[in-house]
């Protein structure tokens, strides 16, 4: 299999064929009793760098045994945490698979497209920040143009651009995990069925 994988995330299929990469990635991962960790990166104060929490956001109800979600709207992985949030994994799981998520900046052509990548992904780089590299697979998505003042055009990304990129990377990994674990109810869901079993 190819070591990089790209889709466009306005292609109906996205979820799927993101859903199918992972797959085949993660199969060998869970049978090796691995823990999945995914790294969501990014803040919610700046529209263009909210990729990562809001894909976050999006699964941190996916309550599994064997996958993990770190950062969402409430609780992001940026900049100022990163260094503690990858210790805090290391400590907690032993020899953890980690799956980065994060926006970047890329040519016209490429905003909105999708790359996930079997190698580690470089936080930060587009606003100059040493950061440490992120993951064994990196999933980055396209959310606007490169250039010159980055941290603006982070600022005056399209929301719709994000979203749409979020969604279809949010519901490739959900059906992933389906496929290759199966469900849990989350536990708003388990509280709530048990209230009206009463």
């Amino acid at each position: 299999m190819s070591n990089k994988f790209t889709i466009d995330s306005t292609n109906i299929r996205s979820p799927f064929l993101i859903r199918d990469y992972l797959y085949d990635e993660l199969t060998p991962i869970l049978k090796q009793k691995r823990p999945i960790v995914f790294i969501c990166i990014g803040t919610d104060r700046s529209t263009g760098d909210s990729l990562g929490p809001l894909v976050g956001e999006k699964l941190k109800y996916m309550i599994q045994s064997e996958v993990y979600i770190y950062g969402n709207l409430k609780e992001p992985v940026h900049a100022k945490n990163l260094n503690s949030t990858l210790d805090e994994i290391n400590c907690k799981f032993n020899n953890p698979f980690i799956i980065a998520i994060d926006a970047c900046l890329g040519d016209l052509d490429n905003v909105g497209k999708i790359y996930i990548d079997k190698k580690p992904l470089l936080p930060g780089i587009a606003v100059n920040k040493n950061l440490p590299p992120v993951g064994d697979i990196s999933i980055l998505g396209v959310v606007n143009i490169s250039g010159s003042l980055e941290f603006m055009v982070l600022q005056n990304t399209r929301l719709y651009t994000v979203m749409t990129i979020a969604d279809a990377i949010s519901r490739g990994i959900h059906h992933c995990i389906l496929k290759s674990i199966g469900f849990k109810k989350n536990p708003v869901e388990a509280e709530i069925e048990s209230i009206l079993s009463k």
